[in-house]
């Protein structure tokens, strides 16, 4: 009998969907804690609070809140490593791909590398938080007690 579990084949496809799969859960969790901050403060939606370094900041209020919905996003992206990726292992690489690529989108958007050292720190902060608490709630799970008989006992 061939188990399944923990079946190291190298799966591509399963890969990409994962990856897939966490930049949706990334952008769209990240759009809802957005949008709860905006209206804690009455403030008008815009892409820049996301892709815009400049939004990210100490300064102001707005700034402030929108940290404040970065990081509540990295733990609900912990959550999602927890869900879908199911591996402790495979955590940090997931948690950089995704923190990559929202760096390519930012520099897409705004035609060039990210320079506030506000929006870098939030971004490392952020990876760091996701990628630990990720491994945390993953490694639990993979350490759980399996249980190895659970049959009635015989006396032979």
């Amino acid at each position: 009998m061939v188990s399944n579990f923990r079946s190291y084949i190298w799966d591509p496809v399963l890969i990409v969907c994962q990856i897939v799969l966490m930049q949706c859960i990334y952008y769209g969790f990240l759009g809802l804690w957005l949008a709860g901050v905006d209206s804690l403060v009455h403030s008008s939606r815009s892409l820049d609070q996301i892709f815009s370094y400049e939004v990210l900041g100490f300064a102001t209020m707005q700034g402030r809140l929108s940290m404040m919905a970065f990081i509540l996003n990295s733990l609900t992206c912990a959550l999602g490593l927890w869900f879908f990726i199911r591996r402790g292992k495979q955590c940090l690489d997931f948690t950089v791909t995704v923190h990559f690529f929202h760096m390519i989108g930012c520099w897409i958007y705004n035609a060039h590398l990210p320079s506030a050292l506000s929006w870098w720190l939030v971004n490392i902060a952020c990876m760091a938080l996701m990628a630990v608490i990720g491994e945390y709630l993953c490694m639990r799970t993979e350490l759980r007690a399996i249980p190895v008989n659970t049959g009635p006992k015989s006396n032979l």
